[in-house]
């Protein structure tokens, strides 16, 4: 059995790897001797922006394969579908930096902040990040197809794999669209946010890389379809929701983000709904007031943080996360897999769900 160091150890430099060759300018063409210097820089500013992060989408694939199938001569290509999934979060990840208008990630200048810096100017270097989402978006692709053709259900992952980046891009237009959903009425404002967790972070965070690892150990696609669904979907509003509820519970020290985050940017969250449907009148019309305003201060931050806590939101959410999570073991249950292979993929979904929030 592969340890998680042990996947790690591989799939950090095989992603570095891929994206160096795939970012670059492909071999069709030349580019001109004027031109190199911005494009080597796109390249380099794609390898930086692809290293870093948990890789529990990786992971999560790489485990549930070893689970279903540990084929050792097919475990290579699944290294690299599992890398393909990594190098499609990145796209992802740079595109929502530019319309977020995020300066940093992972600690780091976002792309679009580095080659702002690099090219001395920042309508060019948008652009030149809106190019970089894109060149990733399709590298992860062709890293797909390659991998599929290795695979159990080659055209069946290549499917899935296009299927989950159109979802993805609904979910950030659906994402975009909550913000301006009315605070009026907070059980509509909560279904449509955690209807965006399921296009736009369960799709491809749970939902597929469980799918990729039931296809590649040769389930026919549409068992692994309702298989991967029935797991990784509570799996995915789970994540999110405990990454909502930590934006506002936990430390910067543990999440590598200032606490009250998403407060601050006046986001629409679940957490905000069900703080708005169990307030009294006072409490829900400041809160309403305060999340319409254009900006909040430190102090109010802090004010909403404790009506969260005082309206019982907070307690909501854990309790929503809980649920979600006892639904996703019971569907892990479901696979009927032995009692090994059933531990490994219990503890490969646990990872995306604080221990205290199970």
């Amino acid at each position: 059995m592969c340890t998680i160091a042990n996947d790690l150890a591989v799939v950090e430099p095989r992603i570095r790897e891929l994206v160096q060759e795939l970012s670059d300018a492909p071999a069709t063409g030349t580019v001109a001797d004027a031109l190199q210097q911005v494009m080597g820089e796109v390249v380099d500013q794609a390898v930086s922006s692809s290293q870093g992060g948990k890789r529990l989408r990786a992971l999560l694939s790489l485990d549930a394969f070893d689970a279903l199938s540990g084929r050792a001569d097919m475990r290579n290509a699944m290294i690299d579908l599992a890398c393909a999934i990594e190098v499609f979060q990145t796209a992802a990840l740079v595109h929502d930096d530019i319309i977020d208008e995020s300066d940093l990630r992972r600690g780091k200048p976002s792309a679009h902040k580095a080659l702002e810096a690099t090219v001395h100017s920042a309508s060019i270097g948008r652009g030149l990040g809106l190019m970089l989402g894109d060149i990733l978006a399709t590298a992860c692709i062709e890293i797909a197809r390659r991998a599929a053709k290795q695979l159990e259900n080659g055209d069946a992952i290549i499917e899935s794999f296009l299927t989950m980046q159109r979802e993805v891009e609904i979910g950030q237009v659906l994402d975009l669209g909550v913000e301006m959903t009315s605070l009026e009425d907070p059980e509509a404002l909560a279904q449509a946010s955690l209807n965006v967790f399921r296009w736009k972070t369960a799709s491809y965070t749970t939902i597929a890389p469980l799918l990729f690892a039931l296809l590649a150990a040769g389930v026919d696609p549409e068992t692994a379809r309702q298989r991967a669904l029935a797991v990784g979907e509570p799996l995915g509003l789970a994540f999110q929701l405990a990454d909502d509820l930590l934006d506002v519970v936990g430390s910067s020290r543990n999440t590598g983000k200032p606490v009250g985050g998403d407060i601050r940017e006046g986001k629409r969250t679940v957490l905000l709904a069900d703080a708005l449907s169990a307030a009294d009148a006072a409490t829900r019309q400041e809160l309403m007031d305060m999340f319409e305003a254009p900006h909040r201060d430190e102090t109010q931050v802090e004010r909403a943080i404790g009506m969260f806590e005082q309206t019982g939101a907070i307690n909501q959410s854990r309790q929503r996360i809980a649920v979600l999570w006892h639904e996703a073991r019971k569907a892990i249950a479901d696979w009927q897999l032995g009692e090994q292979s059933n531990q490994q993929l219990i503890e490969a979904c646990a990872r995306f769900i604080p221990a205290d929030l199970r």
